[in-house]
C-alpha cells in the first residue's frame, strides 16, 4: 500500500464510517479495512495518517484503535486456530523498523486519547522485541523522559512511564529464567537511575505545590507521574530486590511513607476523581511494601514499624469511607502479611489489637450500600464474590483475612474480642431490629468467614461461638420466619450458615427446619433462592463417618412434591432463568428421592421445557451441564424402577434432541449423543427403527469430523454395538464401524477411543464375523505402533490384545496377527507385551491382562516349547510385577503429547455427564481373583512336568518377585513343583 492522498482519503472515509450509528456503511468500512490489513506497509500507513493533523481528530483515534489491533494480530502472527482458516500475513522486517522509528516520538505528540492507543500498541510490539531486537527503544524513552521532565512536560513525562510501566509488567508475571534476568538487568542498568530522579524530582514539585495550595490540575499529572513511578518500582523489584533498589532505599522509602501521610486537600477533596487519584497513589506504595515484607523482609524491617503504623492509622480513616475499596484492600493486605511474619509483636499491644478490630475490621465487615445495591442487582456476582470466593479481594472478606493472621499469633486475644463484638451486634439488634439488622448480619458473617475448614472433609468449626447454640437462638429464627421476603439479606446470611456448618447440625433438626428452607426457594430475591437451593443440595451430600449418606429418600419424601415445584418455579424469577444453584440442586434431589411415574412424568416434562428454551441461546454451561445431568439422573432412577418409563422418556426427549442436532447447536451434541447412549442401553432388543435411524446417522464420516464430539459418539456408538449387534453385520455396517476405529486410531488425542469401539465390536461379535477384518484391523494397528507409539497407546494394544485372547482364543489371536507378517507375533510379544504389561491400571484391565497373559503361559504352545523359556520367564515376571506392586511404584506416566488439530481456540468440549455414563463391564465374571487364577494355573502346568518351571522362575524373576509369587503361592494353598 502506497502512502499518497488518495490512500489517506480512503483510510480516511473508511475509519469515520467505522464510527457510523448506521449498521451497513459500518459494516462495509470494517470489510474493506480487514481486506486492506493484509497489504504491504498497511501498518505504516495507518500510523502515518494517525500523524497527519489535517484529518479529523476523531478519524485519528479510530486509526489508533485500528492499528493497534492490528498489530496484535499481525505483529507476530500465530498458526490460524481452524485447520481451514487463512494464514495471517506478518508485518515485514523494514516495515517494521520504519514503525518503531515513528512510533515513539508520534506518541508522546499525541493527544491523551491516541497517546493511550499508541502506548498499548508500543507494548504489545516491546511484548515481542524489547529488548534483544529493539535495543534503541530503552534509550529514546529515557532521553525524551529527560526532556519532558526539565521542561516539566508531564503530558509526555506520563505518557513515557506509562509505556514503560506496560513493558515492564513482563517481570511480574512471567517464570524466572537466565533471559528473563538478563532482560531485567538491561533494564535495570538503563531505567533504574532515571527512575529514581524522575520520582524525586514529582516528590519536590509535589511539595512545593502542596505547600502554596496549588490547584487540583497542578496536582493531578504530578500524583499521577509518582503512581506510575511506583508500579514500574513493583515491576522491577518483582523478581528479586536489585542492588541500585536496595542502596537507594532510604530515597524510595522515605517518599512512599509520605504518601501515606500526607494529605492534599486541594486535590482529594476537589471531586471523586481526585481523591481517587491520590488513593491509588496510596494502593500503589502498599502494593510495594507488601511486595518487600513478602520478599526482602531482611532490608525492610528498619522500615517496619513507621510503615505498621502509618497503614492502621490511614485505615482507621479510610474504613470510615463507604468507598475508597482498592486502597483499604491493598493496606489491609499489608497489615496481614506482617501480621504472619516473625514482627507480629508489632500487633501484641491490647490497645492496638482493640484499636484494628474496632476501627479496622468491623467497620469494613459492615454492609455497605454498594453491598446492598449489588445483592439487589447482580446475584451472580454478589454469591461470586460472597459464597463461592472469587478472585477479587472485598473488604468484607480481607478484613477477615486480617483477623484470621493476627489470630494466628494471638488466638485468645483475637476470639475474645470478636466474639464480644458478635454478642454486642446481636443484643443491638435485638433492641431494635428493623434499625439494627445489619448489625446481625455482620454478626453472621464474622461466624462464617472466621470458621476453620478441616484439614480433610468439608466439616469447619469456630471458636467464636457454640454453633447449636448460635444455630438455635440466631440463626433458626430467621429460617422460620414467614416472610420470606423480609430482610432477605439476613435469611441469605442464615442460610449460608446453615450450609456451611450442616455437618455439626444434627439430623432430626435438619430434617425438621428443611421445609422452612424449601419455602425459601419461593423469595423474591435470586440470592436468597439460590442461597436456600445451595443449602438443600449441600445437605442431601453430607455423609456420616462411615461413608452412608445422612440423608436419604425417605427424609424428603414428605415435602417432595412441594420441592420439585418450588425449585421448578424459582427459575420462573427474572434473571433467574437460568440458575446454575437451583438447576444443581434439581440434579441432587432427583438422585435422593423415590422416583415414581406420578411423579418422572412433571419432572420429566418440567426438564424438556426449560430444555428447549435454552436450546434457542446456550449461554450457561453450567447451568446446562446441570440441566442435562438432571434429565440423565432422572431418566436412569426412574427407569431402574419401572422399565415401562422408557416409552414415555423417550416421547418426551426425542423432539428436543432432534432439534438440537436439526438445528446444529453444537455445544449441546456431546451431552445429546450421552442421553442417547443412555436410552439405547435401557433398550431391550429389538432396537426401535427410531434408534435404528440415528445409527445409520451415527456411521457417517461427516459426524466424526469434530474432535470435541468423539467421546459422546464413541459412547453411542458403544450402546448400538452392545445393544445390536447382529444389525451390525448387515448393509456393510462393521466396515463403517472399522472405517470409524481407523480415523480414530490415527490420532494421539482420539486413539483411546478409537480401542474402545475396536473393544465393544470384539466383545459383542463372533470371530467368524470378524476373521475377514483382522488382517485390516493389525495392519492399522501395526502402523501406528511403528510411526507414533506413546505409552497410552502401548497400554490400550495390550488391553486390546487381552481381549481378544480371552474371547477368541489364542489361536485365532495368533494366527489372525501372523497372517499380516510371518512370526509378527513372536516380535511384539517380546518388544512390547511383556516389557509394558506392568504399565496397566484399573482393576478391571488388570485383571483382563493378567489373565490373558496366564493364559499364554500355560496354555500357548509357543510360550511352552523349550526354546521360547526366556519369553517364559519374562512374562510371569511381568505378571507377578503387575498384580503384587502398587500402581505408584509400578507406571512412569509419559506425558503424551496432545494432538491440537481443530481444537485450538474456542471449541465446545466434551464434558462428561457422570449419570449417564457407561456402565464398566467385567469381560471375566467367572474369574473372581487374578492372583489366585495365576498361582492355580502355574500348579496344573508344573504338575505336568515337575521339576521344569522352579528353575526357570529362579533364573528369570527377579528376587522380589520371587518372594512375591512365594507369598501368592502360601495365601492360595498351592505348590508350583
Amino acid at each position: 500500500m502506497e502512502w499518497n492522498l488518495e490512500t489517506l482519503q480512503n483510510l480516511s472515509q473508511c475509519f469515520l464510517n467505522t464510527l457510523s450509528p448506521l449498521p451497513e456503511p459500518r459494516r462495509r468500512a470494517e470489510s474493506s479495512l480487514a481486506e486492506a490489513a493484509d497489504a504491504p506497509n498497511y501498518a505504516l500507513v495507518v500510523l502515518r495518517l494517525i500523524s497527519e493533523p489535517s484529518v479529523d481528530e476523531q478519524i485519528r483515534q479510530a486509526a489508533a484503535v485500528n492499528f493497534k489491533n492490528h498489530l496484535r494480530t499481525h505483529w507476530a502472527p500465530t498458526s490460524p486456530s481452524e485447520p481451514n482458516s487463512p494464514a495471517v500475513t506478518s508485518i515485514s522486517y523494514p516495515e517494521k523498523a520504519q514503525i518503531k522509528a515513528l512510533i515513539v516520538p508520534l506518541m508522546l505528540s499525541s493527544n491523551p486519547k491516541i497517546q493511550t492507543q499508541l502506548s498499548e500498541a508500543l507494548a504489545l510490539i516491546s511484548k515481542h522485541d524489547f529488548p534483544k531486537l529493539w535495543p534503541e527503544l530503552l534509550p529514546e524513552l529515557i532521553s525524551s523522559l529527560k526532556r519532558a521532565s526539565e521542561g516539566s512536560d508531564y503530558a509526555s513525562v506520563n505518557g513515557i512511564l506509562s509505556t514503560a510501566n506496560s513493558i515492564f509488567k513482563k517481570f511480574r508475571y512471567q517464570f524466572k529464567t537466565n533471559d528473563l534476568l538478563l532482560d531485567l538487568k538491561y533494564c535495570l542498568d538503563n531505567f533504574a537511575a532515571p527512575l529514581l530522579e524522575i520520582f524525586l524530582r514529582t516528590a519536590k514539585l509535589i511539595d512545593t505545590a502542596a505547600s502554596s495550595g496549588a490547584d487540583a490540575g497542578t496536582l493531578k499529572p504530578l500524583i499521577e507521574s509518582q503512581r506510575l513511578c511506583c508500579r514500574i518500582f513493583y515491576s522491577l523489584n518483582f523478581q528479586e530486590l536489585p542492588e541500585f533498589f536496595e542502596d537507594h532505599m532510604k530515597e524510595w522509602m522515605g517518599e512512599f511513607i509520605k504518601y501515606l501521610t500526607v494529605n492534599y486537600p486541594t486535590l482529594e477533596l476537589s471531586s471523586p476523581e481526585g481523591l481517587a487519584l491520590v488513593d491509588d497513589l496510596r494502593a500503589a506504595v502498599c502494593e510495594n511494601i507488601s511486595l518487600y515484607m513478602e520478599k526482602n523482609e531482611e532490608e525492610f524491617q528498619g522500615y517496619l514499624e513507621g510503615f505498621a503504623k502509618a497503614v492502621w492509622s490511614l485505615l482507621i480513616e479510610v474504613s470510615k469511607s463507604s468507598s475508597r475499596e482498592r486502597l483499604t484492600v491493598t493496606a489491609i493486605k499489608f497489615l496481614t502479611t506482617v501480621s504472619t511474619s516473625v514482627h507480629h509483636a508489632l500487633f501484641s499491644n491490647p490497645e492496638i489489637l482493640k484499636q484494628i478490630c474496632e476501627s479496622i475490621v468491623i467497620p469494613n465487615v459492615q454492609l455497605r450500600d454498594e453491598d446492598e445495591e449489588l445483592f439487589e442487582m447482580n446475584y451472580v456476582e454478589f454469591i461470586r464474590r460472597d459464597m463461592e470466593g472469587s478472585d477479587l479481594d472485598t473488604r468484607r472478606r480481607i478484613a477477615c483475612e486480617l483477623l484470621k493472621g493476627i489470630a494466628s499469633n494471638y488466638k485468645d486475644q483475637v476470639m475474645q474480642m470478636v466474639s464480644g463484638q458478635i454478642q454486642n451486634m446481636l443484643v443491638s439488634f435485638a433492641a431494635n431490629p428493623a434499625a439494627n439488622w445489619k448489625h446481625k448480619d455482620c454478626a453472621i458473617y464474622l461466624v462464617v468467614s472466621l470458621a476453620t475448614k478441616k484439614a480433610c472433609g468439608t466439616s469447619v468449626s469456630t471458636d467464636l461461638v457454640d454453633v447449636q447454640s448460635f444455630f438455635g437462638s440466631v440463626i433458626v429464627p430467621e429460617l422460620q420466619s414467614q416472610d420470606v421476603n423480609g430482610y432477605p439479606i439476613l435469611k441469605a446470611g442464615a442460610l449460608k450458615f446453615f450450609t456451611m456448618f450442616r455437618s455439626q447440625i444434627q439430623k432430626q433438626i435438619a430434617v425438621a427446619l428443611l421445609p422452612d428452607v424449601v419455602r425459601y426457594l419461593a423469595a423474591e430475591s435470586n440470592v436468597v433462592h439460590s442461597y436456600a437451593a445451595g443449602c438443600i443440595e449441600k445437605l442431601l451430600i453430607v455423609k456420616e463417618e462411615g461413608g452412608t449418606a445422612r440423608y436419604n429418600a425417605s427424609d424428603i419424601s414428605p415435602f417432595f412434591l412441594v420441592l420439585m415445584n418450588n425449585l421448578f418455579n424459582a427459575l420462573r424469577f427474572p434473571e433467574s432463568e437460568e440458575n446454575p444453584y437451583v438447576m444443581k440442586c434439581i440434579m441432587r434431589v432427583l438422585g435422593v428421592a423415590d422416583i415414581s411415574r406420578e411423579v418422572a412424568g412433571p419432572c420429566i416434562a418440567g426438564l424438556t421445557s426449560i430444555l428447549n428454551e435454552v436450546v434457542k441461546n446456550p449461554k450457561n454451561p453450567t447451568f446446562n451441564h446441570y440441566l442435562f445431568e438432571s434429565v440423565a439422573v432422572l431418566v436412569r432412577r426412574a427407569c431402574e424402577k419401572d422399565a415401562s418409563l422408557i416409552s414415555a422418556f423417550e416421547s418426551s426427549l426425542f423432539p428436543s434432541l432432534q432439534t438440537i442436532l436439526a438445528n446444529d447447536v453444537s455445544e449441546f451434541f456431546p451431552y445429546t449423543f450421552q442421553l442417547l447412549a443412555q436410552l439405547v442401553e435401557l433398550n431391550r432388543p429389538p432396537i426401535p427403527p427410531s434408534y435404528m435411524q440415528i445409527f445409520e446417522l451415527l456411521l457417517l464420516p461427516e459426524s466424526w469430523k469434530k474432535t470435541a464430539n468423539v467421546p459422546a459418539l464413541v459412547r453411542l456408538l458403544q450402546a448400538f454395538l452392545q445393544k445390536a449387534p447382529h444389525e451390525l453385520n448387515q448393509g456393510g455396517r462393521l466396515s463403517q464401524v472399522l472405517g470409524i476405529f481407523n480415523k480414530l486410531i490415527s490420532s494421539p488425542s482420539t486413539d483411546e477411543q478409537g480401542f474402545y469401539v475396536l473393544n465393544t465390536v470384539i466383545e459383542n461379535l463372533e470371530f467368524g464375523v470378524l476373521a475377514q477384518y483382522m488382517s485390516q484391523i493389525w495392519t492399522v494397528l501395526f502402523t501406528r505402533l511403528e510411526k507414533n507409539r506413546t505409552v497410552k497407546f502401548l497400554k490400550s494394544l495390550l488391553i486390546f490384545m487381552s481381549l481378544l485372547l480371552v474371547k477368541h482364543g489364542i489361536t485365532n489371536l495368533v494366527g489372525s496377527m501372523n497372517a499380516v507378517q510371518a512370526n509378527i507375533f513372536l516380535v511384539i510379544l517380546k518388544q512390547f507385551w511383556i516389557p509394558n504389561l506392568k504399565l496397566i491400571t484399573g482393576s478391571i484391565e488388570t485383571k483382563l491382562t493378567a489373565v490373558a497373559a496366564t493364559r499364554w503361559l500355560c496354555e500357548s504352545p509357543t510360550l511352552l516349547d523349550a526354546v521360547a523359556v526366556e519369553n517364559w520367564g519374562k512374562m510371569l515376571d511381568s505378571i507377578v510385577t503387575l498384580l503384587s506392586r502398587p500402581e505408584q511404584d509400578r507406571v512412569e506416566e509419559e506425558p503424551d503429547v496432545p494432538d491440537i488439530g481443530e481444537n485450538a481456540g474456542y471449541t465446545a468440549t466434551f464434558v462428561r455427564l457422570y449419570n449417564a455414563g457407561k456402565k464398566e463391564e467385567d469381560p471375566l465374571k467367572d474369574i473372581k481373583d487374578p492372583k489366585e487364577f495365576l498361582v492355580t494355573s502355574l500348579a496344573k502346568l508344573a504338575a505336568l512336568t515337575p521339576g521344569r518351571f522352579p528353575q526357570i522362575i529362579s533364573e528369570y524373576l527377579d528376587a522380589t518377585n520371587q518372594a512375591a509369587l512365594l507369598q501368592l503361592c502360601n495365601t492360595y494353598s498351592v505348590t508350583i513343583v
